[in-house]
């Protein structure tokens, strides 16, 4: 059974619907999920679990949530090389940039994201949830 930690910052609720349906997906699927806001996760976590799944939505120009979400992913980032992971978000406007450049950068650092990343636009509606679910199923799996 793989354990698997979500790891979020939400501003409005929108990547916080997003996590809860990434966790319950991956409980589905047998695996032993915890979801976690940034706050009560730390790089010396990332040891504890199989696969970690980081979910932070566009701010600003296209960046990561710079306050609190990033600099625990920057502490995370030794850490990262080989392990597996999700990444996710949600974003009001552009195109996804933010996503792809995170995208990259965690695969610079030698980390699997067998499943890519997963965005969605604003509130997540009904199809978005079962988006995210099947997101954390496939991750488990």
């Amino acid at each position: 059974m793989k354990k698997m930690a979500v790891v979020y910052w939400s501003g409005t609720g929108n990547t916080e619907q997003m996590a809860e349906a990434v966790f319950q997906g991956a409980k589905e699927a047998g695996a032993e999920a915890e979801l976690f806001q940034v706050g009560q996760f730390s790089a010396k976590s990332v040891e504890d679990f199989d696969v970690v799944i980081f979910g932070c939505p566009s701010m600003g120009a296209e960046v990561l949530e710079e306050a609190e979400f990033e600099p625990v992913y920057e502490a995370c980032k030794g850490k990262l090389s080989g392990k597996t992971l999700g990444l996710f978000g949600s974003y009001g406007w552009g195109d996804g940039e933010w996503m792809r450049d995170w995208e990259q950068d965690v695969l610079q650092l030698g980390a699997l994201l067998p499943q890519g990343y997963l965005i969605l636009n604003e509130t997540p509606d009904q199809e978005g949830l079962e988006e995210c679910k099947n997101y954390g199923k496939n991750l488990a799996g």
